[in-house]
C-alpha cells in the first residue's frame, strides 16, 4: 500500500453520532481497538501512525457527544487512549510541514470539543510541536488572546489555548515569558500553575519547584496532582527516601486498596513490601479495607491483624479461607473463624446462612488438618452463645448450631 494511504477501519466507527446514550461501554472496546490498529501501523510507519492518531482525536468528540458519560468510565478509557496516542504523536518523524498541518488540525478538534476530552493535548503541546520554530509560531498565535482573557480580571472567562500557550512556552525555555503570563490570572489554578512549578523543576530547583507546588495544595483542589507532581520531581532528583515519606504513600491511585498497594510497590521497588502495606495502613488509615492486600503479598499475620478489624466482607474472609486450605489451613482456621464472628454480628453485605456455613466448614477443615478440631469446635461455640445473648442475627447462629450438631 502507497504511504499515507492505509484504510483506517476505526474510522467508520468513529463518525459523528456514532454512539446513542448507552454507548459507553461499545465506545471504550472501539477506542481499544482503534489504538491496537494504529500500533500496528506504527511498526512498519509511524508517520502514517501519527496521522491515524491526529484522525482519531478529531472524531472523538463528535463521534461520542451523545453518550451519558455520568458514570466516568468513558472519560477514563478516552484517557487512556490519549495516554498512548500522544507519545506515538510525539515521536513520529514528520516533517515540518506535516506537524504544523496536524497541529491545526488538532486545534481545531480542541476549540469544537464539548468535554474537554482533548485538554490532554494541550498540557502537552509544546512536546507535540517538536520543532522549535513550530512552538514558537504557536506562542505567537495563542499568547496575545490569552494574556487579554487572563488580564481582564472584571469576569471570569474560559479561553482555548493558555495551556497550549504554557507549554510552548514551557518547552521552549522560555521561563520568564511563563511566570509572566501566570501572574496575569486572577484566581491561578494548579492545573495552569503546574507549568510554573515544572519550570522550576527542570532549571534544577528541586526545593523551589516543591515548594511553589505546596503552597498551591489549599482547600484540596488539585492536592492528589501537586503530591503526584512532587513526588515525580524528587524521585527525578534522585530523593527516593523524601520522595517516598512525604508523598508517596498517598500518591498512588487505584480502584481497590490492593492496586494501590501493587503501585506503591512498583514505584518503590528497593523498599520492603511489607514495610510499605504497613505503612500505607499506617498512613491512610482503614486497616480492615487492606486484608486483600495483605493476603496476596502473602503477608499472611498482617492479613489476619486487618481482618480482626472486623470491617473486611465476610464474603471476602471465606473466600480466602477456601484458597488456603491446603496451602496454610492454620490461615483458614483463623479467618474462618473470624468470618464466623463478623457474620453472627450482623456484617457483611447481604449474607445468607449458605455463608455461615461455608464458613463453618473452612474452619473445621482447616482444624482437621492441624489435629486441632476441638479447640475450633469450643471457639465456634463461644461466637455462637456470644451472638445468642445479644440476640444478634438467629439465623445464622441456628444455621451453624445446626452444622455443629451434625458433628456430634
Amino acid at each position: 500500500m502507497a504511504k499515507g494511504q492505509h484504510k483506517w477501519v476505526f474510522k467508520a466507527r468513529f463518525r459523528a453520532g456514532a454512539y446513542g446514550w448507552r454507548g459507553s461501554g461499545l465506545a471504550s472496546k472501539r477506542l481499544k481497538e482503534a489504538v491496537s490498529e494504529i500500533n500496528k501501523v506504527a511498526k512498519r510507519d509511524p508517520v502514517e501512525a501519527g496521522e491515524g492518531a491526529v484522525a482519531l482525536m478529531e472524531r472523538l468528540w463528535p463521534a461520542l457527544q451523545d453518550i451519558d458519560t455520568s458514570t466516568g468510565a468513558l472519560g477514563g478509557a478516552v484517557s487512556g487512549t490519549l495516554q498512548k496516542l500522544i507519545p506515538l504523536l510525539i515521536d513520529a518523524p514528520a516533517d515540518e510541514k506535516t506537524r504544523r498541518k496536524w497541529l491545526e488540525r488538532l486545534f481545531t478538534a480542541i476549540q469544537e470539543d464539548g468535554v474537554d476530552y482533548l485538554a490532554p493535548l494541550e498540557d502537552r503541546w509544546g512536546e507535540i510541536c517538536v520543532f522549535p520554530k513550530l512552538a514558537y509560531a504557536w506562542v505567537d498565535i495563542l499568547m496575545p488572546t490569552v494574556r487579554r482573557v487572563w488580564s481582564d480580571h472584571s469576569s471570569f472567562a474560559f479561553v482555548n489555548g493558555g495551556h497550549a500557550c504554557l507549554s510552548c512556552l514551557l518547552h521552549s525555555g522560555r521561563y520568564q515569558e511563563l511566570n509572566e503570563l501566570l501572574s496575569l490570572q486572577a484566581h491561578p489554578i494548579w492545573s495552569t500553575e503546574q507549568f510554573g512549578a515544572e519550570a522550576l523543576a527542570r532549571q534544577g530547583m528541586t526545593d523551589a519547584a516543591i515548594a511553589f507546588a505546596e503552597a498551591r495544595r489549599v482547600d484540596g483542589y488539585g492536592e492528589w496532582q501537586i503530591i503526584k507532581f512532587c513526588e515525580r520531581i524528587l524521585l527525578e532528583a534522585g530523593r527516593e527516601e523524601e520522595a517516598y515519606r512525604d508523598y508517596g504513600l498517598l500518591a498512588a491511585d487505584g480502584n481497590t486498596y490492593l492496586s494501590v498497594f501493587r503501585a506503591t510497590v512498583k514505584q518503590y521497588p528497593k523498599l520492603n513490601p511489607r514495610q510499605i502495606l504497613l505503612d500505607l495502613i499506617s498512613t491512610r488509615g482503614g486497616k480492615g479495607k487492606w486484608f486483600a492486600a495483605a493476603k496476596s503479598a502473602g503477608l499472611l499475620d498482617v492479613a489476619l491483624e486487618c481482618a480482626a478489624v472486623g470491617t473486611s466482607e465476610p464474603a471476602t474472609l471465606i473466600r480466602a479461607a477456601r484458597d488456603f486450605l491446603d496451602k496454610d489451613p492454620d490461615f483458614t482456621t483463623q479467618i474462618a473463624l473470624q468470618a464466623i464472628q463478623d457474620l453472627l454480628a450482623e456484617k457483611g453485605y447481604d449474607p445468607t446462612t449458605l455463608d455461615a456455613i461455608a464458613a463453618f466448614d473452612f474452619a473445621i477443615a482447616g482444624a482437621s488438618r492441624l489435629e486441632n478440631q476441638e479447640r475450633v469446635v469450643k471457639e465456634i461455640n463461644r461466637i455462637v452463645d456470644q451472638a445468642d445473648a445479644l440476640g444478634s442475627a438467629p439465623l445464622m447462629c441456628q444455621a451453624v448450631r445446626r452444622s455443629l450438631e451434625a458433628m456430634a
